[in-house]
């Protein structure tokens, strides 16, 4: 590849690729996050052939390449994630939602309790509601964990494998995961953790581009988009928000992150406060 393959991301190039990136799956970059462009698309770039990032841009507009544009994506979207993430969403869970899901459950208002993990990047969030659903049930006998489903979704392909599979390094076990909790629901597989059957039972992963509607996901008694509605722009968070409100059952609630709020985006969810921290009900306006 030529030299100018490699120069830093001039304006104009910036900005074609940050409108495919937002056009393709919503992540709007500011122009402070050129580098991102740079560091995250080079070796792209490079293999492609293309000898600069316009060039670039153009061969992946034209679609002619398959399978680049969903390269793009896995290259830029943000996958940071760790097990029982801030830990109140979970608390929440086990004492607020998951009660009031028990009871429709017993007096046949729903069939079956459906958890969204709206953007499950490894998993590690959906096998950690899927283990809170199991806490649960060791305590409160009347349920059993086949009657909850977790859907955990990303636009990420290469981010689902790792989820599908269910094994994980000790270095990602290791964040987060209470050791209690990794000897009960995980079996140490020479130096590679995996997720036992009974949890990942409980949770089927699938890709999806939180532009496109949710109703083909069914409906949901609690969804979890945490950290990823922040790299939206403010009106792509209140079609998503308003999507989310109409595959979401009522009572039902959404649990967004910590430094995450809904003020002046949604009056589809009132906010409600428990063990230190928020998470958000349909109550519908």
């Amino acid at each position: 590849m030529s030299a100018t393959a490699t120069a830093a991301v001039s304006a104009r190039e910036f900005d074609l690729l940050a409108g495919l990136i937002e056009q393709e799956c919503g992540i709007a970059l500011p122009p402070e996050k050129t580098y991102l462009i740079e560091t995250r698309l080079s070796s792209l770039v490079a293999q492609s052939g293309c000898s600069t990032y316009e060039e670039f841009y153009h061969l992946a507009k034209r679609g002619t390449d398959p399978g680049l544009k969903e390269k793009i994506i896995n290259a830029i979207t943000t996958n940071e994630t760790l097990w029982f993430r801030d830990g109140h969403p979970f608390t929440i869970l086990r004492e607020v939602l998951l009660p009031r899901m028990a009871e429709q459950l017993r007096s046949g208002a729903i069939r079956k309790a459906r958890i969204w993990s709206a953007a499950s990047s490894t998993g590690q969030e959906a096998y950690s509601i899927a283990m809170t659903i199991h806490e649960f049930c060791r305590q409160d006998t009347r349920v059993r964990p086949e009657q909850f489903e977790v859907l955990g979704t990303d636009i990420s392909s290469s981010v689902l494998f790792v989820a599908r599979a269910g094994r994980y390094d000790q270095l990602a076990v290791g964040r987060g995961l209470p050791a209690e909790m990794r000897d009960r629901y995980m079996t140490l597989d020479g130096q590679v953790y995996a997720v036992r059957d009974e949890v990942k039972r409980l949770v089927t992963f699938q890709r999806f581009n939180l532009q496109q509607p949710a109703s083909a996901q069914g409906r949901f008694d609690c969804v979890f988009l945490r950290y990823v509605a922040i790299y939206f722009s403010a009106d792509f968070k209140r079609n998503l928000l308003k999507n989310i409100a109409q595959v979401t059952n009522r009572p039902g609630a959404l649990l967004v992150g910590a430094v995450e709020s809904l003020r002046g985006l949604t009056d589809d969810f009132e906010p409600r406060h428990h063990a230190g921290g928020y998470y958000y009900e349909n109550g519908g306006k």
